[in-house]
């Protein structure tokens, strides 16, 4: 979750509320964010299964 606090961007756990960063800019804080919840869920690239090109 992003917070704006004190005119900066704050990056923050939903469940125990620990802080990742603080960030001059949305961007910053969105792009650790999605950093943050790639490796809560593995931190490994998944690879789409289908059809052979």
């Amino acid at each position: 979750m992003i917070k704006k606090r004190g005119g900066k961007y704050v990056v923050l756990s939903e469940k125990t509320g620990r802080k990742f960063g603080t960030y001059d800019t949305k961007a910053e804080a969105e792009k650790r964010l999605r950093q943050v919840e790639f490796f809560k869920h593995g931190g490994k690239a998944r690879r789409r299964r289908g059809k052979a090109a």
